[in-house]
């Protein structure tokens, strides 16, 4: 089923969906038919990202004394070009920032992607460990038996990732 989406500047139901790509970091943009003519993009000469971006930001105007303390960089001068002056500039402005990354992405805190392959290596690698530190203990306990069907395990994830690896 697919996800509805939102105006993300009026709220109703979006059947325009921008995106950007900016030196490898992707900008997305859900708009009604509306707000996307009211904003030149059916006008590719006429259109702005950057306003675009300005206009998410009305919703939630930011104090006129808001500036960064490292570059100087204002709200304003952040709505004209669409990028900020320097790192700093992310938590000087977070209270208009955040409000406007959470109508463009579900949550604001980056967790990453990891492909699903590295993920089973990085996991089997831990459950190996586990297992032989398991091992070490039965054989110095001289729960020999234990260490045996240890040793049997570790040998078949081993087995398993190198499977997977072809």
């Amino acid at each position: 089923m697919a996800e509805s989406h939102k105006c993300q500047i009026c709220g109703k139901p979006a059947t325009v969906h921008l995106t950007q790509i900016v030196a490898g970091k992707i900008h997305k943009i859900d708009l009604c038919e509306d707000c996307a003519k009211d904003k030149g993009v059916t006008d590719a000469v006429g259109f702005s990202f950057s306003d675009l971006i300005g206009a998410l930001g009305a919703a939630n105007p930011a104090p006129e004394s808001l500036s960064c303390t490292e570059c100087g960089f204002t709200p304003k001068d952040f709505k004209k070009s669409g990028l900020f002056g320097c790192p700093s500039c992310y938590e000087a402005f977070s209270p208009i920032l955040m409000p406007m990354l959470r109508t463009m992405h579900r949550d604001v805190t980056h967790v990453g992607k990891v492909p699903s392959r590295s993920l089973e290596r990085v996991s089997a690698k831990n459950r190996i460990a586990s297992l032989e530190k398991q091992m070490a203990d039965a054989v110095s306990e001289e729960r020999f038996e234990d260490a045996a069907r240890l040793r049997d395990e570790i040998g078949a994830v081993r087995s398993k990732v190198e499977e997977n690896l072809k």
